[in-house]
């Protein structure tokens, strides 16, 4: 198994506020040990008017990042198209690419939370033909070097070359969250790779990943495990008790999360909303117990087909990381994978 991180920056910490940005400099600290501990990736989110200090600007923070290390791949999970200037933000991406040698992965996706919309005055209703129209300009603004013009619904361009190129060719890796069989469908289209949530059961994510693979296949392209990651909170228990509290921490950090996310019409929406509903349904998947109920769970989602995580550490822990690092990949990243039809078809 493969594994990386998916991280919520802030630019405070506990005992500094964000006028320091002391938690932006503790979360590049965190990712160059986990490049030295063995992890391939660190995701980023994108968040905004929260009032938590949450990263705003990711790609800046992950530019940071690239200065900082050398072999660790560098992802948004996710830059939510419908907010940005397609152009503009085709420029940072490439730039950040070049910077980084060629780490970038690009997430994208629609967005969900409804404090966010409304704070940029846009319809939400509008995130689905926005995402459409900002991924035609970024796609080929990357993959042109030739002068193009675009008159879309949002967007318009006379005469544009978008420069600089990316150092990926034809473009940094497409990633995009997608849970249901037509949204799972049009990634396999379109050769985007998927981001799995941190929710779902180790049979759902089966069932969305041999989807995919189905969906690839039957367009003649081929098929690797490393195109899906699947995202899991994880948190080192020192015993049941321990467990507990913690699993309390997280019920009550995703409440929060729900409270900004849900439109006032109360539709459960995509995302941490097609859960939040159903008690405990947030947390009973996550990788929460000891290092042997946590093996126990990875290899549930092994076996399903999952064979790249992308893991949310509590609190940010460095010495979560560590103990994860000592006492849980050792079993997987050298193992021979449980499902070998799936290993089979990786490039």
């Amino acid at each position: 198994m493969r594994f990386g991180l998916l991280c919520s920056a802030q630019a405070d910490n506990n005992e500094l506020g964000p006028e320091t940005g002391q938690g932006f400099r503790d979360y590049l600290d965190f990712n160059v040990e986990a490049e030295a501990l063995g992890c391939h990736s660190s995701f980023s989110v994108e968040h905004h008017f929260t009032g938590w200090n949450q990263v705003s600007a990711t790609l800046t923070l992950l530019t940071c990042l690239a200065m900082r290390t050398m072999t660790l791949r560098l992802g948004t999970a996710v830059t939510v198209l419908p907010w940005h200037h397609p152009v503009l933000l085709a420029e940072q991406a490439a730039t950040l690419d070049l910077i980084s040698g060629g780490r970038l992965d690009f997430g994208i996706g629609k967005g969900y939370r409804h404090s966010e919309f409304k704070g940029f005055g846009i319809p939400q209703g509008e995130a689905e033909a926005r995402f459409e129209e900002a991924i035609e300009v970024i796609q080929r603004a990357w993959t042109t070097r030739e002068r193009f013009s675009h008159h879309g619904r949002f967007w318009q361009f006379e005469d544009i070359v978008v420069e600089p190129p990316t150092a990926q060719r034809p473009h940094p890796p497409i990633w995009v969250a997608a849970a249901t069989a037509p949204s799972i469908s049009r990634a396999a289209a379109r050769s985007f790779n998927l981001i799995l949530d941190q929710y779902a059961a180790p049979d759902a994510i089966g069932e969305r990943i041999a989807l995919y693979r189905a969906e690839r296949e039957a367009r003649g392209h081929t098929f690797d495990p490393m195109q899906g990651a699947v995202a899991r909170q994880v948190y080192i228990a020192k015993n049941e008790a321990d467990k507990e509290a913690a699993l309390q921490r997280l019920a009550k950090y995703t409440q929060r999360t729900v409270a900004v996310s849900r439109a006032p019409d109360g539709k459960a929406g995509s995302h941490v909303l097609a859960y939040a509903d159903k008690a405990g349904a947030t947390e009973e998947n996550a990788l929460y117990g000891t290092p042997d109920e946590i093996c126990r769970k990875l290899e549930s989602l092994n076996r399903a087909g999952a064979e790249y995580l992308l893991l949310t550490i509590a609190g940010g822990s460095r010495e979560q990381l560590r103990r994860f690092a000592r006492e849980i990949m050792p079993s997987f990243a050298r193992a021979p994978s449980l499902v070998p039809q799936f290993a089979a078809a990786s490039k």
